[in-house]
């Protein structure tokens, strides 16, 4: 029944590929280069794709791996841990030092302004580096203000999909759980496990249909506000 519905108090967002668009091929192709691993941009576009799909698994990958898999993909050649360990070194110093902020996807600060018009509490959840370095990220765009409530793995040393952070973050904003949606662009490691820690959730594929149910797909934040009166009216008849 529609009464039984609880209200959506908190809307939680991943930062990387849902707020903030992190890449930056041509930058990464020159800190590659640096260390003698040899590619052309548009290579290391496909292979970030590929395997950010093939690691949004329950087996959570490390950054360094990540990026080890990665520039070896777009080379075509082995790529050792130490490379990949400088490469992400070098990448987070080049972040620190840079004047020029992240750019932020178009649709994020409308997103988050028609939240706010509706009093939703916002939070982000994230695995990053530190809480101090998100919020850098989001003083630095601009949007810091919106949010009640950040939550790093790199400070928790916990990180999705592992259900405690997601119940770390409802917990610090005073909501249950169910009282709550969260936002980001991985299917699993997102969405899935948000769910999993029960949480409502979707998946913000921003090259899909916006038509999968498993797990919940949408194309653009501007269909965040609209999932929240969904969730707390429930379909329109």
């Amino acid at each position: 029944m529609e009464g039984d519905r609880p209200a959506i108090r908190a809307v939680l967002f991943d930062l990387g590929g849902t707020l903030i668009d992190e890449r930056d091929y041509a930058g990464w192709t020159e800190l590659a280069r640096h260390l003698y691993v040899e590619f052309d941009p548009e290579d290391l576009a496909h292979a970030f794709a590929e395997v950010e799909r093939e690691t949004d698994t329950p087996e959570r990958v490390t950054h360094v791996e990540f990026w080890r898999r990665t520039l070896e993909r777009a080379s075509g050649r082995e790529v050792s841990v130490p490379v990949a360990e400088k490469f992400v070194r070098d990448w987070g110093a080049r972040l620190v030092g840079s004047a020029r902020p992240l750019r932020l996807f178009s649709d994020a600060r409308r997103c988050l302004e028609f939240l706010a018009a509706e009093h939703r509490e916002m939070g982000v959840l994230s695995n990053s580096r530190s809480e101090e370095s998100v919020r850098e990220i989001l003083t630095n765009a601009g949007i810091l203000h919106h949010f009640a409530c950040i939550v790093s793995s790199g400070t928790e040393r916990v990180a999705k999909p592992n259900p405690e952070l997601f119940h770390r973050a409802v917990s610090r904003m005073g909501v249950r759980p169910d009282q709550s949606l969260y936002v980001g662009n991985l299917a699993y490691t997102d969405a899935k496990a948000a769910a999993a820690a029960g949480l409502h959730s979707v998946w913000l594929h921003r090259d899909g249909t916006g038509f999968g149910d498993d797990p919940p797909e949408i194309t653009s934040l501007l269909e965040v506000p609209i999932v929240v009166r969904q969730l707390e009216q429930g379909p329109p008849p």
